[in-house]
């Protein structure tokens, strides 16, 4: 033992338990992924590190999932299990419209009863055992790509989980790099932002928040200066913004990510002050603050495929197609406060905060593109024998993963995955064997649209 190191003991992990599959992470993708695997007939293990499932849509209150039809509003390109969960929710009144096309940035929810609904959607699936408050500690691999079994960990200590079939959708891709997948870091990785809730969050006529924060910035100089958006959120009073913005930010590093959660919060308080300053007879509140800031990149895990830029905006039919998008190529620029949005209506805009400083087509004038598609490939890992991954970690470069990093295009992935991990596990074969023709035809007809 030296001074810089520490040497554990010996450790026996018990196996608590064991399944067909298993996944690492309780997001939305990871969600759908064990529901995917569950129907088919997998036995499935789910495994979240925090309190609740749902990811950014919940625990980072990022209440938007963008639209479920191509760029010309004539045809519904994504189903399947966001479909199914916008149904649950629109029973309550929970989410904004969603079965038709509209000029809003995409379909508004409600981030707590969409905790609610995922919470049914899963214990209500006999084939799913759900570890909340569990954390992915290692991958114990029986040979290069393949693992026979994680040790997680909870309240009680240290536990290992035996399954067939693995899927990373813990968005850092934890497990996949725990069981030497290859990581790719980006060299300017899209800066993270927090969202938060306030009530009273009404103006007069005419009222400018970057004007606002123009007018105090010298006084308020954590007042943050990029691109923001906000919603009113349904069946609420409260009005969620985001915001903040923390530039020069590798979410990967522990220390950045600290330094980026106390960062956001601070801008956060700053518009808080501001409003209160240049308002001072209206109460606005600060009602909720996320349980974990919105990270758009981190690490990327090499993969048999990767998806281009250059595919995606020349509207590339794959083969092995499991998803598709109209999200724009959206790109926060981490060393200043521009924004790029190449929208598939053939426009390409930039801004800086909120003013447009530049407009360019990058299509002919007249053409669009009706959609773009996601192909398995670039969720399954070079190398991997029993690992798959869904969620922000998939394998694209900067302009396609501008595109397909936003959550009705990772919900497709995480489906997908759980359909791959069930046929891997079934036939006994690398997943990179898995036959991606019966993929497509089980995704659709478990409700997917499959183009």
């Amino acid at each position: 033992m030296s001074k810089n190191t520490i040497t554990l003991p010996p450790e026996t992990v018990p196996v608590k338990i064991e399944a067909d599959i298993c996944v690492v992470g309780g997001s939305c993708t990871g969600v759908f992924a064990a529901l995917r695997a569950a129907r088919l007939g997998a036995k499935v293990v789910l495994l979240e590190k925090s309190n609740r499932l749902g990811g950014v849509a919940t625990l980072g209150l990022v209440g938007m999932w963008h639209s479920l039809f191509d760029i010309t509003g004539q045809q519904q390109i994504i189903g399947g299990l966001t479909f199914e969960t916008l149904e649950r929710l629109e029973k309550t009144g929970a989410c904004t419209t969603f079965r038709e096309p509209t000029d809003y940035y995409g379909i508004r929810l409600n981030s707590e009863e969409l905790t609610l609904e995922l919470d049914t959607m899963v214990t209500t699936e006999k084939n799913i055992t759900l570890y909340l408050q569990t954390s992915f500690s290692q991958a114990v691999l029986a040979e290069p790509g393949k693992i026979e079994a994680i040790v997680a960990e909870d309240k009680s200590g240290r536990f290992a989980i035996r399954a067939s079939v693995f899927i990373d959708a813990s968005g850092d891709g934890v497990l996949a790099r725990s069981a030497g997948m290859t990581m790719r870091r980006v060299d300017h990785p899209q800066p993270p932002t927090s969202c938060a809730r306030f009530s009273g969050w009404s103006f007069p006529k005419g009222f400018s928040l970057r004007q606002c924060m123009d007018k105090y910035r010298e006084e308020l100089p954590d007042l943050p200066g990029g691109y923001y958006w906000g919603m009113p959120i349904p069946n609420s009073q409260l009005f969620m913004l985001a915001g903040t913005r923390v530039l020069q930010c590798d979410c990967s590093d522990p220390d950045e990510i600290t330094r980026a959660e106390i960062t956001s919060r601070r801008q956060i308080k700053a518009i808080l002050d501001m409003l209160r300053r240049e308002f001072p007879d209206r109460k606005f509140g600060l009602e909720t603050l996320p349980s974990a800031i919105g990270i758009r990149e981190g690490l990327h895990v090499e993969s048999i495929g990767t998806l281009t830029g250059e595919e995606l905006l020349a509207g590339r039919r794959f083969p092995d197609a499991i998803g598709n998008g109209t999200y724009p190529v959206d790109i926060h620029n981490d060393t200043d406060a521009t924004i790029s949005f190449k929208k598939l209506d053939g426009t390409m805009r930039v801004y800086r905060g909120d003013q447009c400083i530049s407009t360019e087509r990058w299509l002919p004038e007249g053409e669009v593109l009706p959609y773009y598609q996601i192909p398995l490939s670039c969720l399954i890992p070079r190398g991997a024998v029993n690992v798959l991954v869904a969620g922000r970690m998939l394998d694209a470069d900067r302009d396609a993963f501008g595109a397909v990093r936003v959550m009705v295009n990772l919900n497709q992935c995480g489906e997908a995955a759980g359909v791959a991990a069930w046929q891997a596990m079934r036939d006994g074969k690398g997943v990179a064997n898995v036959d991606s023709a019966e993929t497509r035809r089980l995704l659709k007809d478990g409700g997917a649209i499959i183009l």
